[in-house]
């Protein structure tokens, strides 16, 4: 993996600040420790950080053509590069190296921007053309690279792999989007392709982005590939079929020139991964992290270890960072993405980034196997409700069972079965609404008492909810499963669990790889039939099937489990010092909050009452964000907010 960056002057033939893009490299260096690289222009300037990971020796970035006509600043891997490399050569291409980067040098010159439709990899790169005076910006199909843009002053565009990286020129607006800040706290991440600055956006997975020389005008990003919206006739043996599909997609990514490993939890996706690796990379190194607790995965972690003969390495985090001390383990979450984050499983899974990378550059994982076999609880919640729903008329649903919704109480510490208010209430919506509350971490009316009066009325007609319904009318209206993981596919799986990965394994130089999302994989388990995924009240059931020759039944059988723990008694614990982080200058000098709301959250946690560990964390980690810098660049001014919407 590496950073890319670059500033792109489309009306102008002046030379691209040399300093300005050192800047820009040097806050991505973790992402390229090896090396970096510079080309520079009249108009353009990019700049490049390696880690270098294939051909060692010939890959050095930017690279260009052997006119100098084209030049690429790429991060990532395309993993079928082998095959595209016969391909061309038979077309009559020359290759001068064994670089992955070269083969999209030579791919654009046969199919110019269609070229990303032949690539099978996680990446995102920029390509300048001089010949046809074209600058393409491209970023994989769900999103497993990150690329961000923004705007500056005069016409000028800057790319870079991370908020930091745009953040360090001297032009750049860090006043806060509103819409942005409130998607945070409803869903624990800012969606694409939005960050939380107004003035940066992110191109979204599966898209690119084609600037001209002379055209001032930025151009909307285009779409070249989606998740499938209709499902498909099963396979006559899925299984067996998956298998192949899995063993596949795994061998594509087990090469490299350098050490490589796999992340090895007690669950069936990394397990699967990491026992098929093995059959083409025998001895595969692997590292597991244990929480105290019932988060423990060690123990079964070590059972798939011994049956892949390498090395294990497994540590013991001797307290859960988040629940030992949480206002520390907030406080540097917005450094690592350049913007509030919410889910505390990152910081754990920094942890095991930083084992892995003690002992390999590459790592396998098992990620993409939730939101493309329906391993998530909230699928098949989703799936009976959704089958109650359709048995209640509307005119029934919506005001009989959200009366009862509303009248009954909130249990938050009660068992399961008396906790009915959140069952009727998604009951009571819509499909694509019930959803989202599923998915929500903080409802509307808790969101509305936090925000200051300016910041209501800036966030006027805005609603979280509505992409939910946008991306689930694009889907088969019979198949609310589908529905459900093709919303995730666009939103949870690149905001949060990539985006997770991304930065956590990059803030230490590791590249992670992760082969369910391998895009013809996620084309083909997507399209399977519901009752191949969900079975029983049990999800992956195909994957389980399919991996039932490798993996033990211990394994198989074992529920899912979270990698973080509870929050809401560490934050009580914490209570003193959390109310002078969420009281203090950094949020209320932002003109974003209101005291008094922020006050009644903070008692009724503390009284036990209702738990807002998850809300109150995430306001931690915003106060972190807020706080950066002095919390001045960073302050919205309650006097202007309601002028600047989305």
């Amino acid at each position: 993996m590496c950073g890319i960056l670059g500033i792109f002057d489309p009306n102008s033939g002046q030379v691209s600040n040399a300093g300005e893009l050192r800047r820009m490299a040097d806050a991505l260096a973790h992402r390229g420790p090896d090396a970096d690289g510079f080309h520079i222009e009249p108009g353009l300037g990019l700049g490049h950080r390696r880690l270098a990971i294939v051909d060692l020796s010939g890959g050095a970035q930017p690279m260009l053509t052997p006119d100098g006509a084209v030049v690429l600043s790429f991060n990532g891997e395309i993993f079928n590069h082998d095959t595209l490399r016969e391909r061309l050569q038979a077309a009559g291409h020359v290759f001068r190296t064994r670089s992955d980067t070269e083969a999209i040098l030579h791919a654009w010159r046969e199919w110019g921007p269609d070229c990303v439709e032949h690539f099978n990899g996680q990446f995102a790169f920029a390509l300048w053309d001089r010949g046809r005076g074209i600058l393409m910006l491209a970023r994989d199909r769900l999103g497993e690279k990150p690329l961000h843009y923004a705007v500056l002053s005069g016409g000028s565009i800057a790319f870079a792999s991370e908020i930091g990286g745009l953040l360090a020129l001297p032009g750049i607006s860090r006043r806060v989007d509103p819409a942005a800040m409130d998607d945070y706290l409803a869903l624990g991440y800012v969606p694409e392709p939005h960050t939380i600055y107004a003035a940066i956006r992110r191109l979204p997975p599966a898209h690119i982005m084609l600037l001209e020389r002379g055209r001032p005008l930025m151009p909307a990003p285009r779409r070249y590939w989606r998740p499938p919206t209709q499902v498909a006739a099963a396979p006559a043996e899925p299984a067996a079929e998956l298998a192949a599909r899995l063993r596949q997609a795994v061998s594509l990514r087990l090469m490299s020139d350098v050490p490589l490993g796999c992340f090895l939890s007690g669950g069936v996706d990394s397990a699967g991964m990491a026992m098929l690796a093995s059959e083409g990379h025998p001895s595969l190194d692997s590292f597991t992290i244990g929480l105290p607790g019932a988060a423990d995965e060690r123990t079964p972690a070590a059972l798939v270890a011994q049956r892949l003969g390498g090395r294990h390495y497994a540590e013991e985090l001797a307290t859960d960072p988040v629940a030992a001390d949480p206002l520390s383990a907030a406080a540097g979450v917005a450094a690592i993405f350049g913007e509030p984050f919410g889910d505390t499983s990152a910081v754990p899974t920094l942890a095991v980034c930083r084992l892995a990378r003690k002992h390999a550059t590459v790592a396998l994982s098992g990620d993409g196997g939730d939101e493309v076999f329906a391993g998530y609880r909230r699928y098949r919640w989703h799936q009976m409700v959704e089958g109650v729903r359709r048995l209640l008329p509307a005119r029934i649903r919506r005001p009989v069972i959200g009366s009862l919704a509303r009248a009954y109480p909130k249990l938050d510490r009660a068992p399961r079965w008396l906790r009915a208010k959140h069952t009727l209430t998604e009951i009571s919506l819509d499909s694509a609404l019930g959803y989202y509350a599923s998915v929500a971490k903080m409802a509307q009316a808790a969101r509305h008492d936090v925000w200051s009066p300016a910041m209501r009325g800036a966030l006027e007609g805005h609603d979280p909810a509505a992409r939910f319904g946008v991306l689930m009318e694009e889907c088969d209206p019979d198949q609310p499963l589908l529905a459900a993981q093709y919303a995730d596919l666009h939103t949870y799986l690149p905001g949060d669990i990539l985006a997770k990965v991304d930065r956590t394994s990059m803030a230490v130089s590791l590249e992670v790889r992760p082969p369910m999302l391998d895009h013809t994989l996620v084309e083909w388990g997507m399209a399977l039939p519901a009752e191949l995924k969900l079975r029983r009240g049990v999800g992956k059931h195909v994957l389980r099937e399919a991996l039932r020759p490798v993996l033990p039944a211990a394994i198989l059988d074992r529920p899912k489990q979270g990698f973080a723990a509870p929050l809401g008694p560490a934050l009580r614990a914490a209570m003193p010092r959390l109310r002078a982080r969420l009281l203090g200058p950094a949020m209320l000098d932002s003109g974003m909050f209101d005291v008094l709301g922020l006050t009644r959250m903070l008692d009724r946690h503390e009284s036990g009452v209702v738990d807002h560990g998850q809300a109150l964390w995430q306001l931690l980690v915003l106060e972190g964000f807020l706080a950066q810098d002095g919390g001045a660049a960073h302050a919205s001014g309650a006097a202007s907010l309601a002028s600047h919407g989305r």
